[in-house]
């Protein structure tokens, strides 16, 4: 039996035994200007500051943000050293990365991976409706790549953060209903 749950060429079925408590921590993404990125994160997707360090020497800072409910905000440490060892051994945060003094060159923009030469593609959020928070963003004045009835894949949005940085929208059921509805 595989312990994969789809075939693919490629697929190793007896990694090292190490592995098993590896755990995918986080994705970064280097902004210009933190006071802009961090709105966009926390008001418009409601992310949480877990943990901030600064980096004097080398001239820049690290913001690590996550979904995290009440239920688990308030399990989060106080300490700030402990607070460090909780936000590395969290699944699924985003790290923006901010290299100081970008915030003040109005050319400097970072590559988003969409344009040639294309690379890193985008980042994804679950909404519990995709129709009603594509509605609240295009109130919000949030910059559209994809509505979610547009193009082939219907019910699947992207939109941009402050940098230029796709962000894929989806709603967790949204394939499973469409392909009921299909039969």
């Amino acid at each position: 039996m595989s312990r994969h749950f789809e075939q693919a060429e490629g697929l190793c079925e007896q990694p090292d035994a190490i592995t098993a408590r590896y755990r995918f921590t986080q994705t970064m993404l280097r902004i210009k200007d933190p006071v802009v990125s961090l709105d966009f994160y926390t008001r418009v997707l409601g992310l949480r500051l877990v943990r901030k360090l600064d980096f004097p020497e080398m001239k820049f800072s690290l913001y690590f943000l996550g979904c995290l409910d009440d239920d688990v905000a308030k399990d989060i440490p106080t300490d700030p050293h402990a607070r460090s060892t909780w936000t590395f051994g969290r699944e699924a945060l985003l790290e923006l990365t901010h290299n100081w003094g970008t915030e003040d060159d109005a050319a400097f923009s970072y590559h988003n991976g969409n344009q040639e030469p294309r690379g890193f593609g985008h980042i994804g959020f679950t909404v519990p409706d995709v129709y009603a928070a594509s509605e609240r963003f295009q109130q919000l004045g949030v910059p559209f790549v994809k509505k979610p009835d547009e193009g082939k894949m219907m019910g699947v949005a992207f939109i941009t953060d402050p940098d230029g940085y796709w962000i894929e929208i989806v709603q967790a059921d949204m394939m499973e209903k469409q392909a009921r509805a299909a039969g």
